[in-house]
């Protein structure tokens, strides 16, 4: 059985996620294959992905397509982009209905082991405080990351996570569209040459 076969079967969080306000069950998304050139840290699967079973497949996917100068074609070719999120599984949402984070267990059982498949990836694009914490190997907020973006390791590049409720943040910090966006443009169209 293929790695990404494995994944798709994984059941770790499904009394987890019987018991969230949306109750419902796991349904690992999983898009990755070894040829591809650029990592897609994310955070893990909102509603709509859980439903479509399609990566990045909401508004948050738009601007992020958007940010990357990329196309739902491009963007969705498993042989150039791989999207491989801290959670492969909608965590659901809380009594308050509010995201729950990506539970710990599924970057523990797996990410290790989805890493090694990929050994062809020239750029890698953090998605969210999460993807941040684990691939820095450091916990710090997401828009210092992101405001460091110059000092992070050759072929990584942090970005807050697209979503509508960071619309906010992006209208006060107007040098990530003048300054970091036609940097992650030129980067993105470099590894994909």
């Amino acid at each position: 059985m293929s790695l990404a076969d494995e994944i798709r079967r994984c059941r770790l969080c499904a009394g987890q996620f019987r018991a969230t306000a949306t109750g419902h069950a796991p349904r690992p998304v999983v898009w990755f294959d070894p040829a591809a050139r650029i990592l897609v840290a994310g955070q893990a699967p909102g509603r709509r992905v859980h439903e479509t079973g399609l990566p990045f497949n909401d508004r948050s996917g738009d601007r992020l397509r958007d940010w990357m100068g990329l196309d739902r074609a491009q963007f969705y070719d498993r042989s150039r982009l791989a999207i491989v999120s801290m959670a492969f599984c909608f965590p659901g949402y809380d009594a308050h209905g509010r995201d729950l984070p990506p539970p710990k267990i599924c970057a523990a059982t797996w990410r290790e082991r989805v890493m090694a498949t990929l050994p062809n990836i020239a750029l890698t694009l953090l998605v969210g405080g999460s993807a941040h914490n684990w691939h820095l190997g450091r916990k710090a907020r997401v828009a210092d990351t992101v405001a460091a973006w110059h000092s992070l390791p050759p072929g990584v590049m942090a970005l807050p996570h697209p979503s509508w409720r960071n619309t906010d943040w992006l209208r006060k910090n107007p040098w990530f569209a003048a300054r970091l966006l036609p940097v992650l443009r030129t980067r993105v169209a470099e590894a994909l040459r």
